[in-house]
C-alpha cells in the first residue's frame, strides 16, 4: 500500500538537523513505498498554510549535501499548535492524503507531535505519527542525549578552549562567555571541558544552580589573582537567588518562553564595578548551532539514524512515539535506537543532574558522559610558559 509521508521541523535548528532529514528521505526511498514524500515549509506554519515541498524526486546528489548543510533546509518555526489550529491541520493532511507524519524537534515540538497523534486518533484518521528528537540543549526526556547536542557541545568546548587560551596568554581581564541554554546547563557544562585544553582558570554557571553573585565575585577574584587567566562560562538563563534571570530580554517566543539574553554582559559589568577588574563578554550565540566547522561525526551519524528509523517505523504503521537513543559507555561507547511514548517526552525538560554539579564546576562523571558524544578528541595546545 502506498503511503504519503510528511516531515516537518520545529524549534531552533542544529548542525545535524538536515542529517535527520537525509535519513528520512533515504529511508523512505529504500522502503520503495511508492508514495509521495512532502516537507512542511517552516514546520507547523507550513502545515497550517498548506505550504508543502515535494521531496519525492529531489536528486540524490542534492540529498547527499544535507549532511554538510547546517540549520534546516526546509525551514523551522516556533509555533505552538492550539485547538483553533486543528481544522486547518486536518484539511492539509487530508488534502495530500498523508498517512505518515514525522515531526523533528525538541520538547515543545514533541508536544506538537503528541497533539497531532491524539488529534489523528480522535478524528479516526489512519495516520502514523513519529517524533524525531533534536535539540542542542540536550533537555529531551527519555533519551540518553539528543541529536544536535554533540556538535553544539563540541563547538562550546573548542570555543572555550580557544577563548581560554587567549585569556591565559594576556591575563589582564576576566572573560565571560555566554552559552545557549535557557533552563538546562548541558552546553555550558560542555564548555567547561575546554578548560583543561587551554590551561586557563575556568568557572561554569548553570541555570540549575541559583547564582549567589557575592560568592561568585569572591571566587572569580580569587581565581583571577592566580595569574593564569579566567574564563567564566555562563548559561544564558542563569537566575539569581531570588529566582529571577540575571538578565531578561523582556521578549517571549512563539512557545511562550521568556527569551533570555545578556547574562555575560551583566556579569562583566558586575566584575568591573565591584572588583575593578577589566572584563570582556563574549557570546558565540547562533554560531553554536549554525557552524559545521566542529560538527561531531557521532552526532551526524546518530541524527541520520533517528531520521531513517522514524520513517521506517511510520511506514510499518507504528505511531505515538519518539525515536530515542540508549547508550552504554562502560566498555567503549555504543548506542541503539528505541521508541518511547510521546506523552512521556512532551513538555518535559531533562535538567543537568545535580550529582554532576560542583562549586562553579562540573564533575568528571559529566566528562565521561559527554566526551564520547563529541565525535573525537578535543584539540591539544602547546604550553610553554
Amino acid at each position: 500500500m502506498k503511503k504519503n509521508i510528511l516531515v516537518a521541523h520545529g524549534g531552533g535548528p542544529t548542525p545535524v538537523m538536515n542529517s535527520s532529514l537525509q535519513g528520512v528521505i533515504e529511508g523512505a526511498r529504500s522502503a520503495s513505498n511508492g508514495g509521495r514524500l512532502f516537507a512542511a515549509r517552516f514546520g507547523a506554519e507550513g502545515i497550517l498554510n498548506d505550504d508543502l515541498i515535494d521531496l519525492t524526486d529531489v536528486p540524490a546528489g542534492t540529498v547527499s549535501l544535507l549532511s554538510d548543510t547546517p540549520a534546516s533546509a526546509i525551514g523551522s518555526c516556533r509555533r505552538k499548535l492550539t485547538e483553533a489550529d486543528y481544522p486547518a491541520v486536518l484539511d492539509c493532511l487530508k488534502k495530500h492524503d498523508i498517512q505518515c507524519l514525522l515531526y523533528n524537534g525538541g520538547n515543545d515540538s514533541m508536544d506538537t507531535c503528541h497533539k497531532l497523534s491524539v488529534l489523528a486518533e480522535r478524528s479516526g484518521m489512519e495516520l502514523s505519527v513519529i517524533g524525531i528528537p533534536k535539540t542542542i540543549d540536550n533537555d529531551l526526556a527519555e533519551t540518553d542525549h539528543s541529536p544536535g547536542y554533540g556538535s553544539a557541545a563540541r563547538f562550546a568546548a573548542v570555543a572555550a578552549a580557544e577563548i581560554g587560551a587567549d585569556a591565559s596568554a594576556l591575563p589582564i581581564h576576566i572573560v565571560v562567555m555566554e552559552v545557549m541554554g535557557r533552563n538546562a546547563g548541558w552546553l555550558t557544562a560542555a564548555a567547561g571541558l575546554g578548560a583543561a585544553v587551554s590551561g586557563c582558570e575556568m568557572m561554569t554557571l548553570l541555570p540549575e544552580q541559583p547564582l549567589d553573585t557575592k560568592a561568585f565575585l569572591q571566587e572569580a577574584e580569587r581565581r583571577y589573582r592566580r595569574g593564569h587567566g579566567l574564563l567564566v562560562a555562563v548559561s544564558e538563563g542563569v537566575c539569581g537567588l531570588d529566582g529571577k534571570p540575571i538578565a531578561d530580554s523582556g521578549i517571549v517566543d512563539g512557545f511562550g518562553h521568556k527569551v533570555p539574553g545578556g547574562a555575560a554582559q551583566r556579569l562583566s559589568d558586575l566584575i568591573m564595578q565591584e572588583l575593578s577588574i577589566k572584563s570582556r563578554s563574549e557570546k558565540p550565540g547562533l554560531l553554536g548551532r549554525a557552524s559545521m566547522a566542529h560538527v561531531s561525526e557521532t552526532d551526524r551519524r546518530e541524527a541520520y539514524g533517528v531520521g531513517r528509523c522514524a520513517v521506517l517505523s511510520a511506514l510499518e504503521g507504528r505511531t505515538g512515539s519518539m525515536i530515542a537513543i540508549r547508550a552504554e559507555r562502560k566498555n567503549g561507547y555504543a548506542a541503539q535506537l528505541v521508541e518511547v511514548p510521546l506523552e512521556k517526552v512532551a513538555n518535559t525538560e531533562k535538567k543537568f543532574p545535580t550529582e554532576w554539579m560542583e562549586r562553579f564546576a562540573v564533575s568528571d562523571a559529566f566528562a565521561d558522559y559527554c566526551l564520547p558524544l563529541l565525535g573525537g578528541a578535543l584539540p591539544a595546545f602547546a604550553h610553554l610558559r
